[in-house]
C-alpha cells in the first residue's frame, strides 16, 4: 500500500484532502468547543467550500492547511498547515501557520509537534523567511503553542474579517524569522 502522507512527523501523517474528508471536518467545524474563538459553527455547506480553499491553496503553493491523521490510527485529527494570507493587517501579506484540531485530540502536543514540522519545511522546503500566526486574544491554548514553537509575540491588531464580532476582533500576531 502507498503511504498517503505528503509529510509525517513522529505521531502524525499530513496529506491533502480529498472530498470524502468533507464528513470528518464539517463535524469538527460544527462543534462549539472547537470554534470557540471564531464567530460561528460551520455548516457542512461552508465545510465543504472550507475544503476546497484548502485543496485550491495547495494546488496554487504546494503548501496549505494540511489535514492530519494519527499514523498509529488513520484518524483524522483536523487540520496543521500553512496559508498565505492577505487580508489587509501589518504584517501582510504573509504565510501563516494555523491548526484546527477535535478536542479528543487536545492536550496531547498534536498542534505543537505537527506545527513544528511545518516549520521545519516552511524554511527548508518551501523557502519562507518568515511565518506568522494570529488568534484571538483570548485564545491562550494557540498562543502557548505559539510560544513552544519560538514565535516571538509582535502586538495586537483588530482582525477585519471579526469588526462584526467585537469580542473577537481584538487579534495577536507572533512571528518566527527562517533559522540562520
Amino acid at each position: 500500500m502507498n503511504n498517503p502522507y505528503l509529510i509525517e512527523s513522529e505521531r502524525l501523517g499530513f496529506r491533502n484532502w480529498p472530498k470524502s474528508d468533507l464528513k470528518a471536518i464539517a463535524a469538527i467545524n460544527a462543534d462549539p468547543k472547537v470554534m470557540e474563538f471564531f464567530p460561528k459553527t460551520l455548516s457542512t455547506e461552508e465545510s465543504a467550500s472550507f475544503l476546497k480553499r484548502f485543496q485550491d491553496h495547495y494546488t496554487k503553493h504546494g503548501y496549505t492547511y494540511f489535514a492530519v491523521e494519527l499514523l498509529s490510527t488513520g484518524e483524522l485529527i483536523g487540520f496543521i498547515g500553512l496559508a498565505f494570507q492577505e487580508y489587509e493587517a501589518p504584517f501582510n501579506p504573509a504565510t501563516d501557520i494555523g491548526w484546527r484540531l477535535k478536542p479528543s485530540a487536545w492536550g496531547q502536543g498534536y498542534a505543537t509537534e505537527g506545527a513544528k514540522r511545518c516549520l521545519e519545511l516552511a524554511f527548508s522546503k518551501w523557502g519562507l523567511k518568515e511565518v506568522i500566526s494570529v488568534c484571538t486574544f483570548n485564545n491562550s491554548p494557540s498562543q502557548k503553542v505559539m510560544q513552544k514553537l519560538g514565535m516571538e509575540k509582535q502586538g495586537g491588531f483588530k482582525h477585519p474579517a471579526l469588526k462584526d464580532y467585537p469580542h473577537l476582533e481584538d487579534c495577536i500576531w507572533y512571528k518566527i524569522l527562517t533559522p540562520s
